[in-house]
């Protein structure tokens, strides 16, 4: 079924509760650019649409009650009259259709994950039937339209789906195995994307650094495609997320010292250090080459910034495993890390596994570890005052309207913290060089010092200037309306 070239109408007013990963956002932005194209008139509050989608989460158990929170949020204001129709899209639906259905009537039809650009006849018929699990086996292409939802930025999904052999993951049981798009294809979508005012490209997948195997690309692919993107775009800033540490490739490392436009950032999440835990994980690896790598990055790229993440309360995970965890992380000095308690995953081998670690001391585990890390983190950020960075300006604080925020090269979206600007001014999705003041554990605190002669960009110096000027304008007016006070 689809619905592609006929018009939508025009009086249907459609939400989009977006949750989950980078991903999970492509995918809501295809059924959005789908239902722009046909007609619909999209709406950013739920009150008042005649059709809400929810685009669920369904990879542990937080994001999974997240998503039924607010899918229910949804059926109260429907029930209410505030909305009209629910669907309800995404990993969840291949995975729980069935069970969503029973357990939830309120939900009206569903989505699923190679229904994407069915979305508008979709919302037309009230959507599909539950279906019953299954795996995704779709590829959407530069051919899928796309509404962006991001300031600056813009996510290029490479791959789609997942070969590894993860125990704790089940994420290919909806997403299905991995394959590739083409090179045309992606360099095709990052043309558009420029042509959007994109001035960062976020690489993603599953694994993305396996992209292009299943393309007889070889074990280089990734480096190819960066390669093309740098020379058939003219994006500022590329970025790629999560390299599986078995197909990091080193060439792709010393890319990023080499290429400025490249930037020198690596999301590694490598779930655990002992090697033990890594067999229990049917992860590759081990710690001592993981510290190899680590170094190899930093002579590579001398500007790189690292990330990893970690799972504690793994199945057996004792306490000698976890201070060995303790350990790496003290001596691995992640810029970034972040972390998950061990969540038990239907259809996984994990969740069979015995000796279960009590949630309190896994969620004490999990506490521990980001308080060894915080003053790592700190230290890393501190090392930048002084500095000037280029940033890209994301708009204005989300708390205040007195401050901008952004990011350099080296925090990724969402989950690196924010780069707070407190002096100067420039329009959202553009580059400044900004001066770092103030490192705090999450955030950095500077100041817009350039570049000269860019439109919208007024450096701090220049800034209170004018605001000197117009105190003074101000004064001379208060003394003309009343004179001789």
């Amino acid at each position: 079924m689809s619905s592609r070239g006929q018009a939508g109408p025009k009086s249907t007013r459609v939400g989009m509760i977006s949750l989950g990963c980078p991903k999970n956002r492509v995918d809501s932005e295809i059924m959005l650019g789908e239902l722009g194209r046909e007609g619909y008139e999209i709406v950013h509050e739920a009150d008042g649409a005649d059709t809400v989608i929810v685009n669920t989460c369904g990879f542990i158990d937080e994001a999974k009650e997240e998503s039924i929170e607010a899918i229910l949020d949804v059926a109260r204001r429907k029930a209410e009259g505030g909305v009209g129709s629910l669907l309800v899209a995404g990993c969840m639906v291949n995975r729980y259709g069935q069970e969503l259905r029973e357990e939830i009537p309120e939900i009206d039809g569903f989505v699923s994950l190679d229904q994407l650009r069915d979305v508008g006849s979709l919302v037309q018929m009230g959507g599909a039937e539950a279906p019953v699990p299954s795996q995704s086996h779709m590829v959407f292409d530069h051919q899928a339209p796309r509404t962006l939802t991001t300031r600056g930025y813009a996510y290029l999904k490479v791959a789609e789906g997942c070969n590894n052999p993860c125990t704790f993951c089940a994420i290919p049981k909806w997403r299905g195995k991995f394959r590739s798009r083409t090179f045309d294809s992606l360099v095709e979508e990052a043309k558009n994307l420029a042509a959007m005012g994109v001035a960062e490209l976020c690489l993603v997948a599953q694994d993305t650094t396996r992209y292009g195997e299943d393309l007889d690309y070889g074990k280089h692919g990734l480096t190819r495609l960066v390669e093309r993107l740098l020379a058939e775009t003219e994006i500022p800033w590329i970025r790629f997320l999560y390299a599986y540490p078995t197909t990091l490739d080193d060439e792709l490392m010393r890319l990023m010292g080499q290429e400025e436009r490249f930037c020198s950032y690596i999301d590694m999440p490598l779930q655990h250090s002992h090697p033990e835990m890594l067999k229990a994980m049917r992860r590759g690896g081990r710690a001592e080459r993981y510290l190899r790598q680590l170094e190899k990055a930093r002579t590579a790229a001398s500007d790189v910034f690292l990330r990893s993440t970690f799972i504690v309360g793994f199945p057996g995970e004792k306490e000698r495993h976890f201070r060995h965890l303790v350990d790496f992380v003290r001596e691995a000095r992640f810029d970034h890390l972040g972390g998950f308690v061990f969540s038990p995953e239907e259809g996984t081998p994990s969740a069979e596994l015995p000796e279960r670690v009590p949630r309190t001391k896994a969620r004490r585990r999990y506490e521990e570890l980001l308080e060894v890390q915080e003053p790592i983190s700190l230290e890393r950020r501190r090392r930048l005052v002084g500095r000037t960075m280029k940033v890209l300006v994301e708009g204005v604080c989300e708390e205040t309207d007195h401050l901008l925020q952004g990011r350099h090269h080296g925090m990724a979206p969402d989950i690196d913290g924010r780069l707070l600007i407190n002096d100067g001014a420039a329009p959202a999705g553009t580059l400044v060089d900004v001066e770092i003041s103030e490192a705090f554990a999450d955030d950095l605190v500077g100041h817009i010092v350039g570049p000269a002669g860019v439109a919208g960009v007024v450096p701090a110096e220049s800034a209170e200037l004018i605001r000197a000027a117009m105190n003074t304008r101000a004064a001379v007016d208060e003394e003309i309306v009343a004179p001789g006070r």
